[in-house]
This record gives C-alpha cells, sequence and structure tokens, in this order.
C-alpha cells in the first residue's frame, strides 16, 4: 500500500509535464493566427513614435499656437466614408496651403487600411474622396497636417455601428 502512494508523484509530475507542453502547443497556434499588429501612431513606426515622443509633442503645442484644426466629417458610413477637416489661422482666416494626408485603418489589423492623399481643398477645408470600407465596426482615423515646418497628428476613433461613438 505505501508503495502504491510513492509511485504517484512521477506520475504527476509526468502529467503535469505533458500539460505544460500542450499548453505552450496551444499559445503557438492561437499566436499564429491572431498575430499582433504594429502599432502607427502619428503615421510613424511605433519605434520612431516612441523614440521621438517629445519631438511630436512639442511640433503639436506650436501648431496649436499658430492654427486651429477641426475634423467636421459626417460619422463613418461603410458605403460612403469622406473626411473633411478645417484648418484656419488663429485669426479665423482659412489656410488653403496645408499638406494632409490620412490613413483609416482598423484597432486590429492593418489590412483593410486606405491610405487617403491629395484631398480638394477649398475655404480653408480639406475634402478627401469618398472611401468605401470594408467592413462594419471600429475604425482610427490618423492623420497628419503639414504647414511649412509646422506638423501636427490628429487621431479618431469612430464606429459605422453606432455614430454615436466617437473617441479623440
Amino acid at each position: 500500500m505505501k508503495k502504491d502512494k510513492a509511485m504517484r508523484w512521477p506520475y504527476g509530475i509526468a502529467l503535469s509535464f505533458v500539460l505544460i507542453i500542450g499548453l505552450i502547443y496551444g499559445t503557438i497556434v492561437v499566436s499564429l493566427d491572431h498575430p499582433v499588429e504594429p502599432s502607427d501612431d502619428s503615421l510613424q513606426n511605433y519605434h520612431v513614435y516612441d523614440k521621438n515622443v517629445n519631438d511630436f509633442i512639442q511640433q503639436r503645442i506650436e501648431f496649436d499656437k499658430l492654427y486651429d484644426l477641426a475634423y467636421i466629417s459626417e460619422p463613418l458610413s461603410v458605403t460612403s466614408t469622406v473626411l473633411k477637416y478645417r484648418l484656419t489661422d488663429k485669426a479665423g482666416q482659412p489656410v488653403n496651403n496645408a499638406t494632409i494626408e490620412a490613413v483609416i485603418t482598423r484597432p486590429d489589423t492593418r489590412k483593410h487600411d486606405i491610405a487617403l492623399q491629395q484631398p480638394k481643398v477649398a475655404d480653408g477645408v480639406y475634402a478627401f474622396e469618398a472611401v468605401s470600407l470594408p467592413k462594419e465596426g471600429r475604425w482610427n482615423i490618423i492623420a497628419g497636417i503639414s504647414v511649412g515646418e509646422h506638423k501636427r497628428y490628429l487621431q479618431f476613433k469612430a464606429d459605422t455601428r453606432n455614430t454615436g461613438i466617437f473617441e479623440y
């Protein structure tokens, strides 16, 4: 009887090893199906963003001293999304010489990214061509605005299923 009790612990250790190896294998299989996506804050690789975050903050402060930037688009729509930004100087005069690039991206994957360039400009309003979104749900809108040497990045989160959900 005592010999049977003494033989339980090697079976427990062996079972533990098999369980741990099974969990490791399961983790690897799941991670291959759901890879980690790199962040693209401020239209930059996250290494560049992290390294220069103080410069980006200072650029934003300098830009905001000179200009007012407003996101004036309608809520996101799967069939027709138009991004619009209004740029004025502090005196309220429209600024028509800015360069704006924007990306509409999913928070979980970059495979549906839609890059937008060369908006139409009229009286300080920069309007991109209408685009169709490939999926319903949450989207991030990231824009980079440059006027001369002044630059600013703007990021929003929106949802096509509930237009009342909008995060700055």
